[in-house]
């Protein structure tokens, strides 16, 4: 068994519709009203999932409308890719080694468009992810191939690796 197997095991892990794997770990009972416009709409305080990406996987580029917070927990490190409102790409690179840049968490900032990969392929990277107020699926955007190639053509070839094909 791989060490990625077992993890999906052990934390009972399932396929995540951006890549990988994950698990809600925790979420707040204590809820906050969103300043939307919209009567009652409702969110938990924060939550929390385990999060494991295969070296063969991306993370798919996506967007979140609210903050999000990666902890590395094992395996290879991981760069995080986010493009900002103003269409500036940048890398962080998430694991223990301070001096080859990596850090044990890596804030991505709400409306950032973001995806991972893995550092070493024939691996996995194990992540836990916190995201406040906490996450709910219509504040998730898994982001298309066309429309991202239209709006930032300099960064194709990542384009291409962080999103799937359109049918």
């Amino acid at each position: 068994m791989s060490d990625s197997q077992y993890w999906i095991d052990a934390l009972g892990l399932i396929k995540h519709p951006e890549g990988g794997y994950f698990q809600e770990k925790y979420r707040c009972p204590e809820t906050v009203s969103l300043n939307t416009g919209t009567p009652d709409q409702k969110r938990n305080l924060a939550s929390s999932i385990y999060f494991l990406l295969p070296g063969n996987e991306v993370s798919a580029f996506h967007r979140l409308r609210y903050d999000e917070i990666w902890y590395y927990h094992a395996g290879s490190p991981l760069i995080i890719y986010m493009i900002d409102d103003h269409g500036k790409l940048t890398e962080h690179k998430l694991g223990l080694n301070a001096g080859q840049n990596e850090w044990p968490q890596v804030v991505v900032p709400r409306g950032n468009i973001f995806g991972a990969i893995v550092c070493q392929p024939e691996s996995y990277t194990l992540i836990g992810c916190v995201v406040a107020p906490g996450f709910d699926y219509q504040d998730f955007e898994l982001l298309p191939r066309k429309m991202l190639l239209g709006q930032y053509p300099q960064y194709r070839e990542l384009i291409l690796k962080l999103t799937r094909a359109e049918k």
